[in-house]
C-alpha cells in the first residue's frame, strides 16, 4: 500500500505541477500577444484600407483593436550597442493588450512628449539604462540597392525611454515600444502601412471560430492567427514535455505495484491451506482467484486515496504558502485539475486491478492441492 501512496502522490504532484507551469506560460502569453493578430501573407506589411477598418468596426464580436508596425532595429545607449525590435502601437495598444500592467518601472507611452519609449528588462539590463535623460537612439537601414553610402545608410530617431515592463524572459528581451507614427517615420513608411492589426475579441472561448471568419471575410490576402497559432511551438513543447512526464511517472507506478504482485503473491503461498478447505467446501479455483484480485483492488483504492489526500493537501499548501521556489520572487507554480485527478483515478485503478489479475492468476488447482 505504500508503495501505491508514493506513486499516486508522485503521479499526481508532477501533473499539477506541470498543469501550472502551462497556465502560468498561458498568462504570461496573455500580456504579450493578442487574442488574434491580422498580418500579410506575403511581405512584412501592408496597406491599412478602408474596406479592412470597415471589416473590423461592423464586427461585434471584437471588443477592441490596434495597429502595429514591428521590425528589427540597431539601439544605442551611450557606449552600448544592441539589436531588437521596434513595435509601433496606437492608442488602442493598452486596450488589446494589458501589458502596462506589467511594468517594472515608469509609465507606458506619454503621448503628450515627443518620440517616448518603453524597453523590455532584457535591453534595459543589456544597455545599462540608468539616466532616463540620455535618449535612446534607434537606427533603421534605409531599402534600396546599389552603391551603398555609409553616411546616409540608416535613419535614426531619438527616443526617450520612460518605462521598463517585464513578461516572459523572450517578450522582454525583445521590443521597444513607442508610437506608430514614429516608427512609420523611422522606416520611411506612410501614415497607412502597417505590419499587423492586434485584436481582442468579446468572448475569448470563441475565438477560433472568430479567427476563422475573419479569415474568410477578408481572403487570402492577410493572415489571420490566434494566440494559440502565434504560439503553437511553445505549446506543443509545454504539452509534450507534460505527457512524457506522465510516462515516466506511469512507468514509476508500474515499477511500486510490483510490490503489491509480490505481497499478494505472498499471501497466496501463505494462505495455501486455507485455500484448500475453501476448494473442498466447494469453492472454485475462479471463486478464489476473485477474492485475491478483490483484495489487491481495495489494497490500490485506500493507497490512491491516501495518496491522493496527501497530493492535494500539498498542492493546495504551495498555492497559499509557496514554500518551494523557482526563484526567490516566483514560487513554483501549481495548479488543481479535475482533469489531472481523473487521469491519475483512471491509472492507478487500471493497474492496481491488473497487478491483482496478474498475482491471482497464479492460483491453479494443482497449486493448491500440492
Amino acid at each position: 500500500m505504500l508503495g501505491v501512496i508514493i506513486g499516486t502522490l508522485a503521479l499526481f504532484i508532477i501533473l499539477s505541477g506541470f498543469s501550472g507551469l502551462r497556465n502560468y506560460s498561458y498568462s504570461m502569453l496573455d500580456s504579450s500577444d493578442p487574442d488574434i493578430k491580422i498580418t500579410a501573407r506575403k511581405g512584412k506589411s501592408f496597406l491599412y484600407t478602408k474596406e479592412l477598418d470597415e471589416a473590423l468596426v461592423s464586427n461585434t464580436k471584437i471588443a477592441d483593436f490596434s495597429k502595429v508596425l514591428e521590425e528589427r532595429a540597431f539601439l544605442k545607449y551611450g557606449d552600448k550597442n544592441h539589436i531588437a525590435y521596434i513595435k509601433g502601437v496606437d492608442v488602442n495598444y493598452t486596450d488589446v493588450l494589458a501589458v502596462d500592467s506589467i511594468l517594472w518601472s515608469g509609465d507606458w507611452i506619454n503621448r503628450e512628449f515627443k518620440n517616448t519609449a518603453v524597453v523590455g528588462y532584457g535591453i534595459y539590463n543589456k544597455l545599462s539604462i540608468q539616466n532616463y535623460l540620455r535618449p535612446l537612439v534607434v537606427f533603421m537601414p534605409k531599402p534600396g540597392t546599389g552603391i551603398i553610402n555609409p553616411n546616409n545608410a540608416y535613419r535614426s530617431v531619438n527616443t526617450q525611454v520612460t518605462g521598463i515592463y517585464g513578461g516572459s524572459e523572450e517578450f522582454r528581451n525583445k521590443f521597444v515600444f513607442t508610437e506608430l507614427h514614429v516608427a512609420q517615420e523611422l522606416m520611411g513608411y506612410e501614415s497607412n502601412k502597417i505590419s499587423g492589426v492586434e485584436l481582442k475579441v468579446r468572448n475569448p472561448e470563441l475565438v477560433d471560430d472568430i479567427s476563422k471568419d475573419l479569415q474568410k471575410e477578408l481572403g487570402e490576402t492577410y493572415k489571420v492567427q490566434t494566440r494559440a497559432e502565434l504560439n503553437e511551438l511553445i505549446l506543443k513543447v509545454i504539452n509534450t514535455e507534460n505527457f512524457v512526464s506522465y510516462l515516466i511517472f506511469t512507468l514509476i507506478v508500474i515499477i511500486a505495484l510490483f510490490n503489491l504482485i509480490g505481497a499478494i503473491i505472498m499471501m497466496i503461498i501463505d494462505k495455501r491451506k486455507n485455500l484448500k478447505t475453501l476448494l473442498n467446501i466447494g469453492a472454485s479455483v475462479k471463486d478464489i482467484k476473485r477474492i485475491f484480485v478483490l483484495q489487491g483492488s481495495l489494497l490500490s483504492v485506500v493507497g490512491m486515496l491516501i495518496g491522493l489526500f496527501i497530493g492535494i493537501s500539498l498542492v493546495f499548501l504551495q498555492k497559499h504558502f509557496g514554500w518551494f521556489k523557482i526563484s526567490p520572487e516566483l514560487a513554483y507554480p501549481v495548479e488543481f485539475n479535475w482533469f489531472n485527478l481523473i487521469t491519475v483515478v483512471i491509472t492507478i485503478l487500471t493497474l492496481g486491478f491488473l497487478a491483482s489479475k496478474i498475482a491471482g492468476s497464479r492460483i491453479t488447482k494443482e497449486f493448491i492441492e500440492n
